[in-house]
């Protein structure tokens, strides 16, 4: 029987049993839920995003609706929520609860505010609960804090570092991540504002601004509140390519500690994100869909790929694929053609419609439906290989006398 590995890891001084912690959103925002994740063995969680006890939280039902559910899998999901209905009040409580129940899990709580009163009464309330980190939502409209009205408040890199140093001064020595938007023209400044304003990490990044769908006979928009909606926070495996661009450019140019969030849904994906620079991952849809209990499908499908790679903990590979993402000038000229394994292919002609009308007519149709490549015509765009749907399809790349075959696994 397989045997799990110690996935255990140091996060901002804080000794996580593995890299999987709940992130801030509809899973954490009941006592009970959160009990079940942690007895589930998830490392930690962060309580969904509280606020002062004079801030009016006014939810819209229903909130979700979700994209590629024409194949009967959530892809992606969007929510119309705000913050949770539950202020500081309950959400003290909850920290002293959980902390006495899971001494060894992380428990965090996030935070929102629009003012210096609120972030500071919020963050010193939290450390004096013992919460062992707080994260604080720069990526929700949450008032102007001096800015454009409706704007994110990480969409302003003063903003940015204000508030940041404001948090930070009430939270004194407990750990703080500002939760950051990608909708930015540069992310980098970004990162830049929260480390000068004196945060521990940074938690990249959040749902994106969404319109997940029209009712083409109603006319109204996904979800429909009574025949209206609003634009969604799209989360789910559908950002996961902007969240590593975003984790990427972070870890690359900004020396800070990053927690991963968005597009998480497996092992695998959760990999991504810490070889681009993430040294925990966050999930939210996965386990909103699943349950808690795909807690379990992470830690062996981690544990299994560490042995595969012969490596001993989880951070190891920490950042381990920044130095293979150049810039598009840097890349190397090479000889590509597709190559066909005939033994796999189950010709379904997808390959060939694709080359033909999408690429460079250069896939052609023998005997028996087995496609063929014609390697004059071929450049290697690799368009064949995204649309098999057996990987029977490699491209066969060539520079200076050496020959390498690219699969996408």
């Amino acid at each position: 029987m397989f045997k799990l590995r110690d996935l255990s890891i140091n996060f901002l001084g804080l000794t996580l049993e593995n890299p999987f912690i709940l992130s801030a959103s509809p899973s954490t925002d009941e006592l009970e839920m959160v009990v079940r994740a942690l007895e589930a063995g998830w490392a930690g969680v962060i309580l969904k995003t509280t606020s002062v006890e004079e801030n009016p939280v006014l939810l819209k039902y229903p909130m979700m609706s979700s994209f590629g559910n024409y194949y009967r899998r959530v892809v992606g999901l969007g929510n119309i929520d705000l913050i949770s209905k539950y202020h500081i009040d309950e959400i003290e409580k909850r920290v002293r609860i959980l902390k006495e129940k899971f001494p060894e899990k992380m428990i965090a709580a996030s935070i929102m505010g629009s003012k210096k009163e609120d972030w500071q009464n919020l963050a010193f309330r939290l450390r004096k609960a013992n919460v062992d980190l707080i994260e604080c939502s720069f990526s929700c409209p949450q008032g102007s804090m001096g800015e454009a009205p409706g704007k994110m408040l990480a969409q302003s890199i003063s903003a940015t570092e204000k508030v940041t140093g404001w948090i930070k001064e009430a939270a004194e020595n407990t750990p703080v991540l500002i939760k950051i938007t990608p909708q930015v023209t540069d992310i980098v400044e970004v990162a830049k504002a929260v480390k000068k304003g004196g945060a521990d990490g940074i938690t990249a990044s959040n749902t994106i601004p969404s319109l997940l769908g029209i009712d083409i006979y109603t006319f109204e928009p996904y979800p429909s509140v009574f025949g209206v909606s609003s634009y969604s926070g799209l989360s789910g495996n559908a950002i996961k390519p902007i969240t590593l661009r975003t984790i990427a450019e972070i870890k690359r140019n900004v020396d800070i500690v990053i927690s991963g969030n968005g597009g998480a849904y497996s092992s695998r994906d959760a990999i991504e994100i810490m070889l681009v620079g993430a040294s925990n991952v966050q999930f939210c849809t996965l386990p909103m869909v699943y349950g808690f209990r795909v807690i379990e499908e992470l830690k062996s499908g981690f544990s299994h790929y560490l042995d595969e790679m012969n490596l001993k903990l989880p951070l190891e590979i920490v950042g381990k694929s920044l130095e293979k993402i150049k810039s598009n000038e840097e890349l190397p000229f090479v000889e590509v053609k597709a190559n066909i394994d005939k033994d796999k292919c189950i010709g379904c002609d997808l390959c060939f419609i694709s080359c033909n009308d999408g690429g460079h007519m250069a896939i052609e149709i023998k005997e028996n439906r087995i496609p063929e490549v014609n390697v004059e015509k071929c450049v290697g765009c690799a368009l064949c290989m995204q649309v098999c749907p057996v990987d029977a399809i490699s491209m066969k790349e060539k520079m200076d006398e050496k020959e390498v075959i690219f699969i996408r696994r």
